[in-house]
């Protein structure tokens, strides 16, 4: 939905803008990680590995934004199609750690490319200083929410 389809006063509320940006992007992502057989959880879960190998599957769900129990069902699809190994921790044989594997770095490295190409369309109307002081206040707006909760 465009901000002309929306009453002028709704269209200019910072939620409504912050919801049409989150469309827009989350659309341009699915259309390009698509062709390398990714979802955005998917991609979101392998740069959270990336990041940091062995993750916690409840801090995977966090940072993909979905349940536990889809977690369940990313990790195994990402495990079925080679881009994670999921071995049993060595401290405790319930949790399963996971990490890339050589194809899984191959995929997340383009991905990562195709991703990039997208937020520099959104950095070329604000440029780069707005870009990462605008990235910073929507964290802030983000932990100010979620704090009262």
């Amino acid at each position: 939905m465009s901000s002309e389809n929306m009453p002028e006063p709704v269209a200019k509320r910072l939620g409504y803008a912050l919801k049409r940006a989150q469309q827009a992007l989350r659309t341009r992502m699915d259309e390009v990680l698509r062709p390398l057989g990714l979802t955005v959880a998917q991609y979101a879960v392998l740069c959270a590995i990336e990041a940091e190998a062995g993750i916690s599957n409840a801090r995977l769900a966090r940072a993909a934004f979905v349940t536990p129990q889809t977690m369940q069902g990313i990790l195994a699809n990402l495990h079925r199609d080679g881009l994670l190994s999921r071995e049993a921790d060595p401290s405790h044989g319930r949790i399963l750690r996971s990490e890339l594997t050589q194809a899984g770095q191959k995929i997340l490295a383009q991905a990562h490319r195709v991703i990039g190409d997208l937020e520099e369309i959104m950095i070329e109307v604000v440029g780069k200083a707005d870009a990462e002081r605008l990235a910073e206040l929507l964290s802030r707006c983000a932990d100010n929410l979620t704090s009262r909760q």
